[in-house]
């Protein structure tokens, strides 16, 4: 998800940060969010809170710059285009992992190669590489199929593991997510990055020290020696944790406290439009819906009532009621913030019960029908409450929806098991450009990205000749006008139903300095407890 450039995703979180300060200035970092992480397997599951926390022990060849969003080097130092299809990397030296192991050449050739294998979730980010090769020791080239123009974007989020760890411990594949068999990667982690994994308990606790070997040690902007996450899912006692100083900062803020915690002087609130878009997913595969009084056929794979759906939804009301105006409707499926994104596509179908009706009748549907709905109640800002508000509106126009809400670490598992008829969801965008998002959820889905959080199993000619040229198109006025057609045809199409941008609020004690990033992640590099 995710997905979700990075959600969905997968809400995300980039944790880095100064992993060997002097004693005088050792700080830990305690915070809490509204759900737990699915693994530690950094190619296991594409998840936004996965991908960030993964980052403090993990780190890639290139990273976003925190405050100008420009791709920086990271454990690459260089890079040069050697042909159209091949890149060449310089590593940077001196790096360990964190047990004191060099990391080499061939541990930066086997993580791309492990992010590229079958139980990986991650082949959005590895579409279009043929292999990947060692050079000498300082040295890999990838080669591609078809020239990449947004190659150093997806390799923001490949990140670095041992291969001699791995292979010791029978980690050398990632855990399939959508099965129950744990490999020893899902619950341990070792990487070069700042911190080092102490202590995991799923719902309880993730404990992070300082890494001693990590090769930016003392060098940082910021303080914090440790890091405690908390996941709590009730929002009264996080914000309870917040207030009483239990936790330095809580990511998800409940929507109804930011009035209250706005005026207490010990606190502050940083807001923003996320990078997010948040989405309702249609089963447009199946011929029948598994629970829903219509045999024989599937309503939804109707344009006509994948319209009206989408035009009883009042999202003025979920924008001002539901959200408390933590949101931005949109008719697109990314946020303004993507490569491909125009007002144009940004329109939304009007909300009209009575056309809503009149097209259900026009498919034949004049009576509504039944139909499986399922959410996440801990993963999205408002989840429960935006599904139980939109179960309401489609009440209206006779469309039953029966709503089963599951926590996050079940709900994403399920959804992609294609088990839900309409589900909802949410999308970042990690790499910043709509391909991520149009390749991933409007792809007919093969194999590798293509489609691999298609969940409704959408399926569109035009948009696949448009997703598979642009994946290679190097001219960037035509490619930008290809990303914008085929966001356009999402929204013909409704191959999903597009509700709203979040918005980011932070709410943190006082003596807590950080940047705050669109795409909900932390640079904990930046981060200092005063």
């Amino acid at each position: 998800m995710a997905f979700v450039l990075f959600t969905p995703v997968a809400a995300a979180l980039a944790v880095l940060t100064l992993a060997a300060a002097p004693a005088a200035w050792a700080k830990p970092f305690k915070w809490s969010g509204s759900s737990d992480i699915q693994t530690m397997d950094i190619h296991s599951q594409n998840s936004a809170l996965g991908n960030g926390i993964h980052a403090a022990v993990y780190e890639s060849l290139v990273m976003f710059n925190s405050r100008t969003l420009k791709v920086e080097p990271l454990l690459a130092t260089s890079w040069q285009q050697v042909s159209p299809t091949q890149m060449r990397f310089k590593l940077r030296q001196g790096v360990k992992f964190s047990d004191g192991s060099a990391m080499t050449a061939d541990d930066v050739v086997y993580s791309l190669q492990r992010a590229m294998s079958k139980t990986s979730t991650y082949a959005i980010y590895t579409q279009g590489m043929d292999r990947i090769a060692r050079v000498d020791g300082e040295t890999i080239d990838i080669f591609l199929m078809n020239p990449n123009p947004v190659l150093l974007n997806q390799l923001t989020e490949l990140r670095v593991m041992s291969k001699a760890w791995a292979e010791k411990h029978n980690a050398v594949e990632p855990k399939d997510i959508k099965g129950k068999d744990e490999t020893y990667s899902h619950r341990n982690a070792m990487g070069t990055g700042p911190f080092m994994l102490k202590e995991w308990v799923p719902d309880q606790k993730i404990v992070f020290t300082a890494n001693p070997n990590w090769w930016n040690a003392g060098k940082a902007e910021g303080n914090v020696t440790e890091i405690i996450y908390a996941p709590i899912k009730s929002e009264a006692t996080r914000i309870a944790a917040l207030l009483s100083g239990e936790v330095d900062m809580v990511r998800d803020t409940s929507i109804q406290d930011l009035g209250r915690l706005k005026a207490n002087p010990q606190l502050k609130v940083m807001e923003m439009v996320e990078n997010r878009t948040v989405y309702l997913s249609m089963d447009q595969f199946r011929d029948e819906l598994p629970g829903s009084n219509i045999k024989g056929k599937n309503p939804l794979k109707d344009l006509r009532v994948r319209k009206a759906l989408y035009q009883a939804i009042d999202s003025a009301t979920l924008q001002r009621v539901t959200m408390r105006g933590m949101a931005k409707p949109t008719g697109a499926i990314v946020s303004p913030l993507v490569n491909g994104w125009t007002e144009a596509v940004d329109k939304r179908l009007p909300f009209d019960a009575n056309v809503a009706k009149a097209l259900l009748a026009e498919a034949g549907y004049k009576d509504g029908f039944e139909v499986d709905f399922a959410c996440s109640n801990n993963a999205i800002v408002q989840d429960e409450e935006l599904c139980q508000a939109i179960t309401s509106m489609w009440a209206r126009i006779g469309v039953r929806a029966k709503l089963r809400t599951l926590p996050a670490i079940t709900y994403y598992p399920m959804a992609q098991r294609h088990e839900a008829s309409i589900a909802m969801l949410s999308w970042g965008v990690p790499t910043f450009d709509a391909l991520y998002t149009l390749q991933s959820l409007a792809r007919t889905k093969t194999t590798g990205g293509d489609g691999n959080y298609n969940l409704g199993r959408y399926t569109h000619e035009r948009m696949d000749y448009i997703v598979d040229r642009v994946k290679t198109e190097t001219d960037l006025p035509v490619r930008n006008r290809l990303l914008t057609e085929g966001l356009q045809l999402h929204n013909d199409t409704v191959a999903h139903i597009p509700l709203h941008n979040q918005m980011l609020a932070w709410a943190m004690r006082k003596n807590v300095e950080l940047v705050q990033r669109p795409d909900n992640r932390i640079d904990w590099r930046l981060i200092k407890v005063n």
